[in-house]
């Protein structure tokens, strides 16, 4: 089993148990704490890209798009502090997250969740009273650490919830929901553009309370996971909780190996120090950092939060901008329903590989075609079929993402991680998420200006290269118990398996 101290338990358990109308219905509510995440990675872009946003707020932005210095597509938004309105956010889920870390593991993922919502609600409604820059960027840090707590608990939640064989399905469920909030926020910037008063964008900005309350709610009436009640010393309460979910009574091999998992957990005081310096910690403090900056540098990023801005540079209207966010938001959302369906037939690996080539041919077509359009002066603009070939193009690699990195990169570092070091290695996880997030919510339009059409084939090759990280360093996790992740994925592992120590030596203890 995974945890030091514990037994082995041998490859090929399988547990009792049925998929449950109460844990679907447990998870689904739980997934909800995505909507805030997507909610907000949508509605930003959009409202950055609104006009009488613009001239409240960022009045040097608006007289660059419409003034002389406009006739460069690539450097039309080119702003620092623009940006910081976009990303602000993620430096306070990072900071978040760490905090949350520790609530998590000490109260247990529903309050981490409901906290989240809380704040995030809190920042909802600053946002949408805002008078000045200042209300604007508060608002976006309570936004951000309720998006640090629910990243850091609801994909915990999830996997410690399901049954192992559809732990896949049921954690998509938390980026099917992250897709859901950006198609809604992309739904509503496009009507809220439409209001004659100019106060559409507080309309938009204050449409994050509807997520919020939702997630604050379900931290409130969800169950907590048996894994957490165990740990927090609730054995009885876990045993009654565990029967519940599986749809049997029949829990007791699942039941002592959640027990031992959490028996080895309270060995180690101190998690941090056992995940950043204990030799058999490294694959998963690799994965822990390694898959969330690989998950960013896609540059998936570039096209959800700062679509509008984005297409717009391109080239399309300020309508047609925000209409071909929601267009892509549709596909995000639509191609998410293949990853829950495959991630647990197909495996992990193939999605990855499978969406990374995928994402890899079309960001090349993209830069591609704004290099043939464009070239380094962008001065040009695009026909109607042009522009329908470039957003064809960033659908199809949408699709690859929404299939592949977008919900594998929540899904396998939360299935991962030991119960003793689980809290801490996923705090690690969606801090270099959020870390990352802000990097490239700073520095893209300035890249965008600087690099140009370039900036594509930059994503492009990170594609290839995290593609070949999964293909050497990746083992399979589909069926695994989350539980046995040790002894039947890592140590096996021809790279992995040695970091850990040989067993050989204990066996021998005691034979004649």
């Amino acid at each position: 089993m995974a945890g030091g101290g514990a037994v082995p338990i041998g490859p090929g358990k399988n547990y009792p148990g049925n998929v449950t109308i109460y844990v679907i219905l447990s998870c689904l509510l739980g997934s909800t704490g995505g909507l805030i995440f997507g909610y907000d990675l949508g509605i930003s872009g959009g409202v950055t890209s609104m006009t009488p946003f613009l001239k409240k707020f960022f009045p040097s932005v608006y007289e660059k798009e419409t003034g002389i210095q406009s006739s460069n597509q690539y450097c039309k938004f080119d702003s620092s502090i623009l940006t910081l309105f976009t990303s602000s956010l993620y430096l306070a889920a990072l900071v978040s997250c760490l905090v949350a870390s520790k609530i998590t593991r000490a109260w247990g993922r529903k309050i981490t969740m409901f906290l989240g919502g809380l704040v995030f609600l809190a920042g909802s409604i600053t946002n949408a009273a805002a008078h000045n820059l200042t209300m604007l960027i508060v608002g976006r840090l309570f936004l951000g650490f309720g998006v640090g707590f629910a990243n850091q608990s609801v994909p915990l939640y999830l996997s410690e919830m399901a049954p192992y064989r559809f732990r896949g399905r049921f954690n998509i469920l938390f980026q099917l929901c992250i897709t859901i909030g950006i198609l809604v926020a992309n739904i509503v910037n496009y009507k809220t553009d439409q209001m004659k008063s100019g106060e559409g964008w507080r309309y938009s900005l204050g449409g994050a309370a509807v997520p919020a309350i939702i997630i604050t709610i379900g931290g409130l009436v969800l169950p907590d996971t048996p894994n957490s009640l165990i740990e927090r010393n609730h054995p009885e309460e876990a045993k009654i909780m565990l029967q519940k979910i599986r749809g049997t009574k029949d829990v007791d091999e699942e039941y002592d190996d959640l027990v031992a998992a959490s028996d080895a957990s309270k060995l180690i005081k101190d998690p941090w120090n056992k995940l950043l310096f204990d030799r058999k910690y490294k694959p998963h403090l690799t994965m822990a950092i390694a898959i969330p900056i690989f998950q960013q540098f896609t540059g998936i990023n570039v096209v959800m939060f700062y679509a509008p801005v984005l297409f717009k540079t391109l080239g399309f209207g300020g309508r047609a901008s925000l209409m071909s966010s929601v267009i892509t938001g549709c596909v995000n959302a639509a191609a998410t329903f293949f990853a829950i369906y495959l991630a647990d037939k197909k495996g992990r690996r193939w999605l990855f590989i499978q969406g990374g080539m995928q994402m890899f041919i079309f960001q090349c077509a993209v830069g591609g075609l704004i290099a043939f359009k464009f070239g380094y002066n962008g001065t040009a603009s695009l026909s109607t079929g042009y522009a329908a070939l470039v957003l064809s193009c960033i659908c199809v690699y949408v699709a690859g993402f929404a299939w592949s990195w977008g919900p594998l990169g929540w899904l396998v570092p939360s299935e991962i991680f030991p119960l003793e070091i689980r809290s801490a290695a996923q705090s690690v996880n969606v801090t270099f998420n959020m870390f990352c997030t802000f990097v490239i919510a700073q520095i893209f339009l300035k890249m965008l200006c600087i690099m140009k059409f370039g900036l594509f084939f930059f994503f492009a090759a990170c594609v290839l290269i995290m593609s070949l990280f999964i293909y050497i360093l990746l083992p399979e996790t589909k069926g695994v118990p989350i539980e046995e992740m040790t002894e039947m994925v890592w140590k096996p592992h021809k790279v992995w398996g040695k970091c850990f120590p040989d067993d050989t030596a204990e066996k021998k203890v005691g034979e004649p």
